[in-house]
């Protein structure tokens, strides 16, 4: 009992898009944690100063969240949290991979992640896709080699998703294969994943830490799979998120 009220006790702060906000809140609340999505300028570093871990998810990006991301960072890397960047879109908009850029400059993060294609942007100038899902013909090869890349000259664990996610940092690379089709097909998963290596990183800040928990997210993909449709499977995949409780 003493053990689950520790749990319940960290504060996950996250600034994301309000497409996927309410997956990603009860997906931390489904692993023993609490969410705020607080994004508002005047109390971010407020917020982020109580907090255990903080995301940064470039989603549906507006000049406010820009402001905030940047004040959260910055505290959070004042009070020594770790700090996930999710990079939604960065291969489809110079805004949001100028941005980036602006970001890594601004401070650090403990994991930056991306699919295929948005790390690979985030690696080569001259790469860009089409919305914000990953292109078909990128080898993993290649995403290796970008991950392995950026990781270098960030210092932060990268995570390119896709169907076999790559997990890399110094100089090391995790392959983690399975999953479910059908998270491609419902919006918010990549955002949801993103919010449970926060989740992960605010108990131990370290690349197995952020290994399992893509390992356990393509797990409960599995798990959720349903022949009855979509909407039943978000709501078993919530289900099987919540099953974790050794984190």
């Amino acid at each position: 009992m003493e053990e689950k009220s520790c749990k319940k006790s960290k504060l996950i702060h996250c600034i994301t898009n309000p497409i996927s906000m309410t997956n990603c809140a009860n997906a931390i609340l489904a692993l023993g944690a609490r969410p705020i999505m607080a994004e508002h300028p005047d109390e971010v570093t407020e917020i982020t100063r109580t907090a255990s871990s903080l995301l940064l998810n470039l989603g549906n990006i507006t000049d406010v969240r820009m402001t905030s991301m940047r004040l959260s960072l910055k505290e959070a890397n004042r009070i020594g949290i770790p700090v996930t960047l999710d990079a939604v879109g960065v291969s489809c908009s110079m805004l949001r991979k100028t941005y980036t850029k602006l970001l890594l400059t601004t401070g650090k993060f403990a994991c930056i992640k991306g699919n295929y294609s948005e790390i690979l942007a985030l690696t080569d100038d001259t790469y860009k896709s089409s919305g914000v899902d990953a292109a078909q013909d990128i080898s993993q090869e290649q995403v290796e080699k970008s991950a392995l890349e950026f990781s270098k000259s960030t210092g932060a664990i990268v995570v390119a998703t896709g169907k076999t996610d790559i997990v890399a940092f110094d100089g090391r690379i995790e392959k983690i294969s399975g999953g479910s089709k059908m998270m491609a097909q419902v919006t918010g998963t990549g955002c949801m994943l993103g919010a449970v290596i926060t989740t992960y990183l605010a108990f131990e800040n370290d690349f197995e830490s952020v290994t399992r928990a893509c390992r356990f997210f393509k797990s409960c993909g599995v798990k959720a799979e349903t022949t009855k449709g979509l909407g039943t499977y978000m709501v078993n995949l919530m289900d099987a998120i919540g099953e974790r409780d050794d984190i």
